[in-house]
């Protein structure tokens, strides 16, 4: 099975691809998408989409996961990570893989053991678990700590989202 982790973001898009068998884990591929700054929020957001179809269609995951947004101080770069994180939800969902959400803290925690871990502790980790991965930028080795997270937790949370929908 494969699974695209996306971290989000309107400058960086990060993404990780890995392939799950049993309880083992294998490195596929990661990347990143960068959109131009000079162009307006509606071109960058289908920079993201069209970057984000590319990968999608290149490696074909089976199943994807998405870091939720975390909330900052400044209300406008909320609401514009917001919009990337919807355009790294929606494009998933389009091409009918299941889309699940983490939480940042628990990415962390699944993959270094501490909600609160520092940016090089999760790399070092990725590493450590993904033998092999080149790791292009620090948002790609997020991306991957989000499909690391999701190989680790996709059946019990894929149970409860269903419970959930129903009610």
């Amino acid at each position: 099975m494969r699974l695209i982790g996306l971290d989000p973001g309107l400058r960086n898009t990060g993404w990780g691809v890995i392939g799950v068998q049993d309880n083992r884990l294998a490195y596929i591929a990661d990347g990143v998408i960068q959109t131009d700054s000079k162009l307006f929020l509606a071109e960058r957001l289908v920079q993201i989409q069209d970057g984000l179809k590319l990968v999608i269609d290149q490696y074909r995951p089976d199943e994807a996961a998405v870091e939720e947004t975390f909330v900052n101080k400044n209300a406008v770069s909320t609401l514009k990570l917001g919009q990337a994180r919807g355009i790294a939800l929606v494009v998933p969902a389009s091409r009918q893989i299941p889309v699940s959400e983490y939480l940042p803290n628990l990415v962390k925690k699944t993959v270094v053991g501490s909600g609160h871990a520092a940016k090089e502790q999760v790399q070092m980790m990725v590493r450590t678990l993904l033998p092999g991965c080149v790791i292009a930028t620090a948002d790609a080795a997020d991306a991957l700590a989000v499909a690391i997270c999701h190989a680790h937790h996709r059946r019990a949370y894929s149970y409860q989202n269903r419970l959930d929908v129903r009610q």
